[in-house]
């Protein structure tokens, strides 16, 4: 188990007249190798939920327990602290605005010499990380971070965390701000991190239609509270309780829904859009018995766009 909470609330401000209860009787466990997307309209608490899970703030009520590290209202020992922040690491929303070091390897490096650990080890960290990130290490290692594109800033950042080699990831809109290919890049990255070093992953999205695309769970939240936590498979149904919470359903799902009202029948579970695209071929090669390639399809789907397709669909083409 990597994450149990119990009954976690929290309030900004206590016994003040700008008093605001971001967290309420919170309950929630993540199991060791889950991608877990949450999403909630902004003041919903999920910020502030994260926040706990590396003792960045220490509960008010309840218990947080990560790995084997307990935290309650109790003051936790600094040596917990410090463990937990090895093991869980935090990237926050724009990463790149905490860069401040002279060249990408020091700024790569300050969180392994911060553990203590041997120059030769932070060496081998760092180049770990910046190579694990897809950076090339000899050519960037000297550079200024600030002489960098967004993209690469970011990758940065994010190789700091990776530097510590951390069992948990928690990522705050990861790909906040960067244009489409940045956002792929950025996602394709995420995917690659829980296979090769982090099993456990974390992120917060305002994203929908990128959240369902790579998480196996959602937890919704609302007003301080968790609204549903469900398979990806099954949220959607909850469509009207959804909107009703100021969220949104994904593109894909809005289309499928759409057209099957108009006697359009997709087959399967549809999500995002490349399962929308993988039911629109599957009911063109019913429609007319011919084999098709599915890759060059996918890739005229994307060229044409998604509108474009569900007219395409709705016309039996």
């Amino acid at each position: 188990m990597s994450v149990v909470v119990t009954d976690l609330t929290y309030t900004y401000s206590r016994k003040t007249a700008y008093e605001k209860t971001a967290l309420r009787g919170v309950n929630l466990r993540i199991e060791t190798g889950e991608f877990v997307g949450i999403i909630g309209h902004t003041g919903s608490g999920k910020s502030t939920f994260i926040q706990h899970l590396n003792g960045l703030i220490l509960p008010q009520s309840g218990s947080v327990q990560v790995l084997d590290i307990a935290l309650t209202q109790k003051k936790c020992p600094k040596a917990d602290l410090r463990r937990l922040r090895g093991s869980v690491g935090m990237v926050f929303q724009y990463p790149e605005y905490q860069l401040f070091a002279e060249t990408v390897e020091k700024d790569v490096a300050f969180g392994p010499k911060n553990m203590g650990l041997s120059d030769d080890e932070v060496r081998s960290r760092t180049e770990e990380a910046i190579r694990l990130v897809g950076l090339d290490y000899d050519a960037i290692r000297a550079k200024a971070p600030f002489d960098l594109s967004g993209g690469q800033k970011r990758r940065v950042a994010i190789a700091g965390i990776l530097a510590m080699r951390p069992q948990i990831l928690v990522l705050d809109e990861p790909s906040a701000g960067l244009d489409p290919a940045g956002k792929e890049q950025i996602l394709s990255l995420i995917c690659k991190l829980k296979r090769e070093c982090s099993p456990t992953v974390i992120v917060i999205s305002h994203d929908i239609d990128e959240i369902v695309r790579v998480a196996d769970r959602l937890v919704v939240f609302d007003r301080g509270g968790i609204l549903y936590d469900e398979p990806m498979g099954s949220l959607f149904t909850h469509a009207a309780e959804l909107r009703a919470a100021g969220l949104d359903i994904p593109r894909a799902v809005r289309i499928a829904d759409a057209l099957r009202e108009r006697g359009v029948a997709l087959e399967g579970d549809i999500l995002h859009d490349g399962d929308l695209f993988a039911a629109i071929l599957r009911r063109y090669q019913n429609a007319h018995g011919l084999p098709i390639d599915a890759e060059q399809a996918v890739e005229r789907a994307r060229a044409l766009g998604i509108g474009r397709i569900a007219e395409l669909a709705e016309d039996g083409v």
